[in-house]
């Protein structure tokens, strides 16, 4: 299984199909647009402030990941014949065994099932890498993403900090 060339189908709560794929480089218009459709309360809950605008270098950071230490996958999904990226996870390795995971779903999109289905296979990515657990710092208010990892099957601990809530999920 190689996270560079992932690509898995999922059936939405909705009955459509959403495709979980590997990010390309030429989703850099399609990622965009994606963040485009996403409210400023769903980017905060994402990005722990108000991030509206992104300069190039960190456009070029989220879309040209090297597979390896940074995995990023998309959810797409078809749209009046067209293919709309609507979601998004990565995981990016901080210390041996151990990777920080991210996730976002645009506004229109959410409760669907999008953030569970990448959650499930962003894990599947990170278990045959060898990795051991993955972390997040996850805002008090954002349920939702709360939900994802309490519904993941992952043994997960929680510690309140000051701001946010560090979440661990182990994988082995």
């Amino acid at each position: 299984m190689r996270a560079r060339d992932y690509s898995a189908t999922e059936t939405l709560r909705d009955g459509r199909t959403v495709e979980i794929r590997a990010l390309r480089p030429e989703d850099r218009a399609g990622l965009l647009a994606a963040v485009g459709r996403t409210s400023d309360k769903s980017l905060y809950r994402r990005f722990f402030g108000f991030k509206r605008g992104f300069t190039d270098q960190e456009i070029n950071f989220y879309v040209n990941v090297d597979f390896v230490n940074h995995v990023a996958l998309v959810a797409q999904l078809n749209e009046d014949g067209q293919s709309v990226i609507v979601g998004g996870s990565r995981y990016i390795i901080g210390q041996p065994g151990q990777a920080e995971v991210a996730f976002a779903v645009d506004d229109a999109h959410q409760g669907q099932g999008i953030g569970t289905a990448l959650m499930r296979h962003l894990v599947a990515l990170a278990h045959h890498s060898g990795l051991r657990e993955l972390v997040a710092d996850v805002l008090p208010g954002n349920t939702a993403m709360m939900k994802v990892f309490g519904t993941s099957g992952l043994v997960t601990t929680t510690r309140q900090g000051p701001d946010a809530i560090h979440v661990v999920l182990q994988l082995a």
